[in-house]
């Protein structure tokens, strides 16, 4: 089967002449090896590197694991004993690097000592390990690129849908409804939007909870309270969304604040969740006020929330979504969310380029935007925006427009 392309190939290849190692992490089953696959075939077809100066190792498999624990001199001389030139320069994709048992040094060397001649892209399936294993000895010698699920852009693309969805057309509009209420309820991972089959799909993502969220990550990061540990998911999963209160989980699940604040950095660092701090004027008053919760995929917010996949989209379901556009498109730190003590809210404040508030609404309605009005007076924003799956109404203001989810991935909020 052809590999679908994805959008992050496009900032991988402006490294791949460079010295430095690119490095790519993200959950399992997002596509890494597939990124890896597609750049080898852009190697191949478009720069037209030799086939015997590529290499690919997988580190589940033990072979290469134990060759490249036997340091970057065995490595080398097996690329040259399997027919690599090496007067040209040598490509060597790793995945799951975070396998060895010291990756720091292993790439430290063959950076400082071998980087002109070959060049390294590896994959790790968790930045957690990555960054326990991988030491300050890598500093400027390693670019990072996170790998999440597809976005809605990708996710059309390999449904192969080649719809304008900039297109005004009430037929279109709904057929896009129609596929972004799918990409709502089951998730970007590659292999679930591939499949046709709901059953199968359910399966599919239960396996993912059952062997990455629940298996791999618990004996990645040594988790003694199994099942206070998986509940905590859960009640993350059904809060998505909510403000994150650690005090009140912390009570709920019988598990001191310090081992809360362990299993959410562990989440976060697993490609799992995400906190989105508040917006604010002051820098100082923003490091003490709660943060809102997010899964990084809707099938998997969906499916661990609810048991099943939802039939109907509700409210958290499509704000979770929103965040997962804007996750994959924008830099994290550019977003934030906004709220008063007198219960004034926005749901996402985006300050990529300027400061762009952004509510979210299943059905876009003027009547229901008095926080986004009071924020845009507070701050004297211009133009302000509601995400909905619905348009229900003209907006009354010329400085207030809806806009469909669809088109988050495809241009940036201005």
């Amino acid at each position: 089967m052809k590999l679908k392309q994805r959008k992050i190939i496009s900032k991988i290849k402006l490294f791949l002449d460079k010295k430095t190692i690119i490095v790519l992490h993200g959950s399992r089953q997002v596509g890494k090896t597939s990124i890896m696959h597609l750049i080898k075939d852009y190697l191949i077809k478009e720069k037209k590197i030799k086939k015997d100066n590529i290499f690919y190792f997988d580190l589940e498999d033990f072979v290469f694991l134990d060759l490249c624990n036997g340091g970057v001199k065995k490595t080398i001389q097996y690329l040259e004993e399997s027919g690599a030139q090496t007067k040209d320069r040598i490509y060597l994709f790793i995945d799951e690097i975070q396998y060895l048992d010291n990756p720091s040094s292993f790439l430290k060397l063959f950076h400082d000592h071998w980087g002109d001649k070959i060049k390294l892209v590896v994959s790790g399936s968790s930045s957690f390990d990555i960054k326990n294993k991988f030491k300050d000895s890598l500093v400027g010698r390693t670019v990072d690129f996170e790998i999440f699920s597809l976005d809605f852009e990708e996710f059309l693309l390999f449904k192969n849908k080649k719809i304008n969805v900039n297109s005004f057309s009430e037929i279109i509009i709904a057929e896009l409804r129609d596929l972004y209420e799918e990409y709502i309820f089951y998730g970007g991972y590659p292999a679930i939007v591939l499949e046709n089959n709901i059953e199968i799909k359910s399966h599919l993502l239960k396996q993912i909870i059952n062997t990455y969220v629940k298996k791999d990550i618990r004996d990645l990061a040594n988790i003694r309270e199994i099942n206070k540990f998986n509940q905590l998911i859960k009640v993350l999963a059904s809060q998505s969304g909510g403000l994150l209160n650690i005090s009140e989980l912390s009570n709920t699940l019988k598990l001191t604040q310090k081992t809360v604040e362990e299993y959410l950095f562990i989440l976060e660092n697993t490609y799992i969740i995400r906190r989105v701090y508040p917006f604010y004027k002051n820098i100082r008053s923003e490091l003490t006020k709660m943060p809102k919760i997010y899964f990084e995929d809707n099938g998997l917010m969906n499916l661990l929330a609810n048991k099943k996949f939802l039939e109907r989209v509700d409210g958290q379901l499509f704000e979770n979504s929103v965040y997962c556009e804007l996750r994959k498109n924008l830099d994290i730190e550019s977003i934030n969310f906004w709220r008063t003590n007198t219960g004034q809210e926005v749901d996402f404040i985006i300050t990529e380029e300027g400061v762009v508030p952004l509510e979210v609404k299943l059905k876009f309605s003027n009547k229901k935007l008095s926080g986004l009005k009071y924020f845009a007076d507070k701050y004297k924003i211009k133009e302000s925006f509601v995400c909905s799956l619905t348009k229900t109404e003209e907006s009354n203001k010329k400085n207030i427009k809806q806009i469909y989810p669809w088109r988050i991935s495809f241009k940036k909020l201005k």
